[in-house]
């Protein structure tokens, strides 16, 4: 390999990182935002950042709504999750295989009130959906429905 060559290589490689995060940041993103509105903040671990209009969203992230706040978000599979004033949801789990149509979706709303139109996962798979509150688990047979708790 000449040296005018290896010169080519060494400046596609930036290029080529930077591709390949971006496609594994694709693959870990389970949903992205739609709107917020007011305080919204998404927290993972001990770590929070506030929430965005096209920001990601992970599995096991927890999303905080302040009293005059709300958001909206999609998930892979077309599921869209509102989320009102005073909330405390955290997406359990998130797994959406576009090409196989499999999954599985687990939201745990702790507090406040969370309204949901359901995507492919629970058109084609209604078992793999549930939401869950501290005292119930709901099995989604619908299609658009709204969970509170006081």
């Amino acid at each position: 390999m000449n040296l005018k060559t290896q010169s080519k290589y060494w400046l596609l490689l930036p290029l080529a990182l930077t591709l390949a995060l971006q496609v594994k940041a694709q693959t870990q993103r389970a949903g992205t935002f739609k709107a917020v509105q007011g305080e919204v903040s998404v927290v993972l671990a001990s770590t929070a950042r506030v929430a965005n209009v096209e920001g990601a969203l992970q599995q096991a992230d927890r999303i905080v709504t302040g009293r005059n706040a709300s958001t909206t978000f999609m998930l892979k599979d077309g599921t869209v999750v509102s989320v009102g004033p005073n909330s405390t949801l955290e997406l359990a789990k998130i797994a959406f295989d576009p090409v196989a149509q499999e999954g599985s979706l687990s939201l745990s709303l702790l507090q406040g009130t969370i309204r949901v139109v359901t995507g492919w996962l629970a058109k084609l798979h209604p078992e793999s959906v549930q939401v869950m509150t501290p005292t119930t688990v709901v099995g989604v047979r619908g299609t658009d429905f709204i969970v509170e708790v006081p």
